[in-house]
């Protein structure tokens, strides 16, 4: 049972429809958890027309699913979900010309690659379901709908490569990433790139496992989007690199960032390049704004390795002519803290940038000119993949 209301419901009023929830669903989906959780605002500048808050809160005990709230931390929505399951990539859309809501849902049937992509209408009634073929798996990091209403959606797989030429095992299992472009109505695969025919195993950034058995992550795809020309922006978070990819053949454009970047890293005055000399590391998120300006999300960090204190999110300018990316802008974490896993960074209608903080339980907005206009933090141990401020507007009931 979801909740909901045509615009504005307050807390009280969505405890006590979950608390009603409850006695007509399983038990033991709804026991273990405290219900949703809130947003409470730490700072917030006048309000903006930019919409309401999109995320999929995990852990913590709370109940898991996607959630709208308002920038004053009112729940408008929520769809709760059973125990053992979870979403991830909750945001508003446009399909056949209407503005739906999508996600990622993990389906809780005791394989961690049991993920489908939903399509919901907006007046909350699913309309469709998306899953990855051709022997691969969904993959919880993207679920994007092209002005062609078809879907580019992140998979895996998991393979035995030969990576003694790297002093590795000669047969290491390890995990293959591909991007597929998939028709939503029949699922039909339309284009599929995969990662190892165009990326060398030698430039990952993530340790060889001891055993060989052990699936070795190396690639890690966590986006897939469009840039201004309608051709691919794919985000590697363990070869540090973001790759633009051609739409019609799979070759790379060019690759910024990484081992062999094909730009020059440098910094604006005022800005930072990391311990490594990079603009960003482990990151997530490429956004293209056109004029060679696009933003990501700076991790920084993975388990115990830090090559910044904290992070943030960037704006970086590319300048083709002479192969240079230079780090324009950087928006650090209001916190000063490390985010080792998952973040996103949304430019919105009016320019300003919304970033999700990742598993860290925040959620921040900057204006153009890098202020802080908005920051907002979920209960503690509550984090969200990606978090979005956009505008919606339900159908009325």
């Amino acid at each position: 049972m979801t909740v909901r209301a045509p615009r504005r419901l307050t807390t009280a009023t969505c405890v006590v429809t979950i608390l009603l929830a409850a006695a007509c669903d399983s038990p033991a989906a709804w026991h273990p958890f405290k219900f949703f959780p809130t947003l409470k605002v730490l700072a917030s500048a006048p309000a903006s027309r930019n919409g309401d808050i999109f995320l999929t809160p995990h852990g913590g005990g709370y109940q898991s699913g996607p959630e709208i709230i308002s920038p004053t931390g009112k729940v408008i929505w929520f769809h709760p979900l059973p125990a053992g399951q979870m979403a991830a990539d909750f945001r508003t859309q446009t399909y056949r010309g209407r503005p739906v809501l999508t996600w990622c849902q993990f389906g809780g049937h005791g394989s961690a690659l049991n993920w489908t992509d939903y399509i919901y209408s907006d007046s909350y009634h699913r309309i469709a379901a998306v899953r990855a073929a051709d022997g691969y798996a969904t993959d919880y990091h993207e679920f994007l709908i092209t002005p062609a209403d078809t879907a580019l959606i992140t998979a895996t797989t998991t393979a035995t490569a030969d990576l003694s030429s790297i002093g590795g095992p000669a047969a290491q299992t390890v995990i293959q990433d591909a991007v597929q472009e998939i028709d939503i109505r029949t699922g039909q695969v339309l284009f599929q790139w995969n990662a190892a025919d165009h990326v060398p195993y030698r430039d990952s950034h993530l340790p060889i496992p001891e055993s060989s058995s052990t699936p070795w992550d190396w690639f890690h795809i966590n986006a897939a989007h469009l840039d201004t020309d309608g051709n691919l922006l794919i985000n590697s978070r363990f070869t540090w690199a973001t790759y633009k990819v051609s739409r019609h053949t799979g070759h790379a454009i060019w690759q910024l960032g990484g081992k062999h970047s094909s730009f020059k890293l440098r910094a604006a005055p005022g800005q930072e390049l990391n311990s490594a000399g990079a603009i960003f590391a482990y990151q997530h998120d490429p956004e293209a704004l056109g004029h060679g300006l696009y933003t990501l999300f700076d991790d920084e960090a993975y388990l115990s390795t830090a090559l910044l204190p904290h992070s943030r999110a960037v704006v970086i300018r590319l300048d083709l002519a002479d192969r240079t990316a230079t780090l324009l802008r950087s928006d650090d974490q209001p916190a000063g803290l490390l985010s080792r896993a998952q973040g996103n960074a949304q430019t919105t209608g009016n320019g300003d940038l919304f970033v999700g903080w990742g598993t860290l339980p925040y959620v921040s907005e900057f204006s153009s000119s890098g202020r802080l206009v908005f920051n907002a933090t979920l209960p503690a141990h509550v984090g969200s993949y990606r978090a979005y401020r956009l505008p919606w507007h339900p159908a009325a009931s």
